[in-house]
């Protein structure tokens, strides 16, 4: 597939990372020069600077031959204008970040694919759990400050028969959910992990590194 990916930070340069082993054609759309030259040293695709409300923008970046395109800046406002953008050119898939969940509905009625709030996601993992209140708070995925990363944990990862609480891992990261077999378990510091678990890693970027390593899998 051909998709242009328009935003910033840690989050499109994962999405990129993981679209490109799956043989897709990715470019990407920044608007600060320094942040794409950051990002041309560490993967190997293509990199526009420049607005994604700007038509003339996403034509360089090849809007008219794209299959999808995903919206994900920190405005609400500018999401759902590159993806009115993109319909006008016909594109079969648009997906936009929300960052206000109240602004849902009218992403859906104005016929864009598909609406994420990563906020309501983030909430209905955690509204369960005790004292991750603050820790909610200081994150922003939006503005790239926080990945989500799935971790495989196999039968020589450390962290496969131990518990939450002994992982030990770092302020500004948590396991959101443990998925084993064919149910999603929520987890709290007595849940013991297995081998085969598949953990959901919520992690600050100076976090996240420490946190993979400390779990011992493979983020994907």
């Amino acid at each position: 597939m051909r998709i242009i990916i328009v935003g910033q930070g840690r989050l499109i340069y994962n999405l990129a990372k993981q679209l490109a082993r799956r043989k897709n054609q990715c470019t990407l759309v920044v608007e600060n020069a320094e942040e794409a030259q950051n990002l041309s040293q560490r993967i190997e695709t293509t990199i526009l600077v420049g607005s994604g409300t700007d038509r003339q923008v996403l034509e360089n970046a090849g809007i008219r031959q794209a299959d999808a395109i995903l919206a994900l800046t920190p405005e609400d406002e500018d999401n759902l204008a590159i993806c009115q953008m993109a319909r006008s050119f016909k594109i079969p898939r648009t997906i936009a970040l929300v960052n206000d969940p109240d602004n849902e509905d009218v992403f859906h009625k104005l016929h864009v694919s598909v609406a994420i709030s990563a906020t309501r996601i983030l909430s209905t993992i955690l509204q369960e759990e005790v004292g991750f209140e603050q820790l909610i708070e200081m994150m922003s995925l939006v503005e790239g400050k926080v990945s989500i990363s799935e971790i495989l944990l196999k039968e020589d990862t450390p962290a496969a028969n131990a518990t939450i609480e002994e992982l030990k891992l770092p302020e500004g990261a948590l396991i959101g959910g443990v998925i084993r077999k064919a149910g999603v378990i929520v987890p709290w510091g007595k849940t013991k992990l297995e081998a085969g678990d598949r953990l959901l890693l919520i992690a600050t970027a100076e976090s996240h590194e420490i946190a993979v390593k400390i779990c011992g899998g493979e983020a994907r």
